[in-house]
């Protein structure tokens, strides 16, 4: 499986664009000694000194814990789904409009990262806990600079646990807990306001390229989900072959074995989703002849919440739980 085709919004978040421009600033010293710290990995353990200042973020999610934690990098890796012309996702584009600060967007690592030009930024540190880097590509990343790569498998880091890795990695591990204790509460009240959620169960699903993938409960989307008090449907396990990690493909043969209270599914229009539901196998799915359907639509909304960054938690919350909530009241 190409699981960079499946992380961050199915396979359309491949397609990562690059934009070069003059290199951001550097980071406010951290709060670490200059000792640093040793960060352990799915590679081994990364040592980050104390001092580190210019930072490269790789992946999902870095940038924005970053940004978040009073951190411009250097470099940020470029992306086209959801993002501007310049490669920049529209939470992105605002945290740096408020600090005046221009990043350089590395080109995107669709099969390799961009080594020359992250190079190029003489970077202290290069951080992917969310990523699909390999061996042997964190092996030549590790000649740059320091890295630090994902703790277990690729694309199933945690969204709280990226952001407690680059606090760590950049000296701010209180403000790193901080941060993830504000983006709780807001979850939480935002649960709490919506009690008909509570305990019903739910299946995230993307139908897209002629293939219906199927996220399970490791995948930072499902477990974003969870947190509003749903639960994972059994069928999404049962049906699984037991190899994937966190995504899985369903034949349309057998789409009506998918039993949940609430689909959630995504699409970039609102014709896609019509288009979807309109088709034989989606109409088999007990949930969609139920109309308890909830639409995630436009790849904006889609990426601030497949999965959720330190940014992008606030930039869709509201929308986002709104659509789930009359899926669950259908």
């Amino acid at each position: 499986m190409n699981y960079r085709l499946a992380a961050v919004a199915v396979p359309l978040v491949l397609a990562l664009s690059a934009c070069s421009g003059p290199a951001g600033g550097e980071a406010d010293a951290p709060a670490t000694t200059a000792a640093g710290v040793t960060l352990t990995h799915a590679f081994g353990q990364t040592e980050v000194p104390g001092d580190a200042r210019r930072v490269v973020t790789l992946g999902w999610g870095s940038t924005e814990a970053a940004l978040a934690l009073g951190v411009v990098p250097v470099g940020i890796e470029a992306q086209t789904y959801a993002a501007d012309e310049d490669g920049r996702l529209p939470w992105v584009t605002e945290a740096l409009a408020e600090t005046g600060e221009e990043p350089t967007m590395v080109p995107a690592s669709v099969e390799e990262p961009a080594y020359e030009e992250i190079g190029a930024l003489e970077p202290d540190v290069i951080l992917a806990p969310y990523s699909g880097l390999t061996a042997e590509q964190y092996e030549i990343l590790s000649e740059i600079a320091p890295t630090v790569a994902f703790p277990e498998e690729p694309w199933t880091t945690p969204w709280r646990e990226v952001i407690t890795i680059v606090g760590e990695a950049l000296g701010r591990t209180a403000e790193a807990e901080e941060l993830v204790a504000d983006l709780d509460a807001r979850i939480e009240e935002e649960a709490a306001a919506h009690p008909e959620l509570e305990g019903k169960s739910v299946a995230a699903v993307w139908d897209v390229g002629g293939t219906f993938w199927v996220y399970k409960p490791q995948d930072s989307r499902v477990d974003f989900l969870l947190d509003l008090g749903l639960v994972s449907a059994p069928a999404v396990e049962e049906l699984a072959s037991g190899e994937e990690s966190f995504v899985y493909t369903l034949s349309y043969e057998e789409t009506d074995r998918l039993e949940s209270d609430i689909l959630v599914t995504y699409a970039s229009t609102e014709e896609e989703v019509e288009t979807f539901l309109g088709q034989s196998y989606a109409q088999a799915i007990p949930a969609v002849a139920e109309g308890s359907v909830a639409a995630i639509t436009g790849d904006e909304l889609v990426a601030a919440m497949s999965p959720p960054t330190a940014l992008s938690v606030d930039w869709g919350l509201d929308t986002y739980v709104e659509l789930i909530s009359a899926a669950a009241a259908d």
